[in-house]
């Protein structure tokens, strides 16, 4: 509870066992887990400082400096180390934790105007550190806090507005304003190919899936009167589902305004599957398409087109199986073999604006502004 500066802690486990954080004075602007479950990371109002209480033994530590930034903390996957964006007499700085006993391993300069943020690759070997948008750089370092390759794709120009690490840490996915992924090798960590995000598809090996809806026909006749809920709720619904259109298709554009803060144009979401066969990206500008690419080949494989802009999109944990919301009241599931539009059976009008599958990939959380929803998809063989 952020205006009230509280954080509150509950034990599935032991109902009895309850936890209250108040930061007081200080105010709370940002809480998270450590790794292990044992810690809550808590920031306080202006960045002041990071404080990190122990749920075991009560002790408190407070790490100064943290920077307001996209991204200031990333976790290893093993979750042994974290490091930290900071900011120290107008410079940046980057100090390496260890999370079980919150010592520090280690602490550098980066050579940044205006550090963005930083992501451990999942090996835990390499931390990417990345750029305002208004210097295309991106740094690379290593465990020990050496500078193992620099890259800039150019200059003068709005940079990186996003990047995704592929799980096996082979490839890094940087996400440009420019509309373009450019994607960079692990072994000298300069780029191998990028993929350009056209207005229009014209190549007829690339499938493209357009959402379509129509209203369901209802006999008026044979509705009750006065109608159930169920009844007068479908009385309005739309059916939605995919069909798959033939080249060339013209995909729905958005014009930015350059005038303001934050356009919308570029690369803002990007995501690798967890085999690493896949690479799902949205151009900004082209806010109603998900572009999959075929990592093995290096080429778009499918484009997905619906109704309203992408909202957000997460892959299955376990399998290529990817999940779209829209802000609409459908969940849309894409894989290899084909994709689906799924209503979701709630009352009311529940728009999905964000979506966390379970790591087992059997179950979704689908939430809204002010409600959440459970989705439970069936395994393969159960009828």
């Amino acid at each position: 509870m952020y205006k009230r500066g509280l954080v509150q802690v509950w034990s599935l486990e032991q109902p009895e066992w309850h936890c209250k954080i108040d930061e007081g004075s200080a105010g709370l602007v940002a809480s998270c887990w450590s790794p292990d479950g044992r810690h809550i990371l808590n920031t306080t109002e202006f960045h002041l400082r990071i404080t990190v209480w122990s749920l075991c033994t009560k002790s408190v530590s407070y790490i100064k400096y943290p920077k307001a930034c996209q991204q200031g903390i990333s976790f290893t996957k093993d979750g042994r180390y974290m490091a930290l964006a900071e900011r120290r007499d107008c410079k940046d700085y980057i100090s390496l934790f260890v999370c079980s006993d919150w010592q520090l391993l280690r602490h550098f300069e980066t050579d940044t105007q205006d550090l963005a943020g930083i992501e451990w690759g999942p090996n835990g070997c390499v931390l990417a550190a990345w750029d305002s948008c208004l210097e295309y750089k991106i740094l690379l370092y290593s465990l020990d806090g050496r500078l193992l390759s620099t890259y800039s794709a150019y200059e003068w120009s709005l940079g990186i507005k996003a990047i995704a690490w592929s799980p096996s840490s082979q490839f890094l996915a940087i996400g440009s304003y420019d509309e373009k992924v450019r994607i960079l090798n692990h072994v000298t960590w300069k780029m191998i190919t990028e993929f350009g995000h056209p207005t229009t598809i014209n190549n007829p090996k690339i499938v493209v899936y357009k959402e379509t809806e129509k209203s369901q026909n209802l006999e008026m006749e044979n509705l009750p009167f006065p109608p159930t809920r169920a009844a007068a709720s479908s009385l309005f619904s739309t059916e939605s589902k995919y069909e798959v259109v033939s080249s060339p298709v013209s995909l729905q554009t958005l014009k930015p305004l350059t005038d303001r803060p934050n356009p919308k144009i570029g690369i803002g979401v990007l995501a690798f599957s967890p085999d690493n066969c896949f690479l799902a990206t949205r151009n900004d500008n082209i806010p109603n398409a998900v572009w999959i690419w075929d990592i093995q080949k290096l080429k778009l494989f499918v484009v997905l087109e619906h109704l309203s802009a992408v909202r957000s999109f997460q892959w299955d944990p376990q399998q290529a199986r990817l999940a779209v919301c829209t802000g609409r009241s459908q969940v849309y599931l894409w894989s290899p073999a084909g994709c689906v539009s799924v209503q979701v059976p709630a009352e009311g009008d529940f728009q999905i604006l964000s979506l966390c599958w379970h790591r087992s990939g059997d179950s979704m959380a689908l939430l809204s502004k002010d409600q959440l929803c459970l989705c439970y998809l069936e395994n393969e063989g159960v009828k």
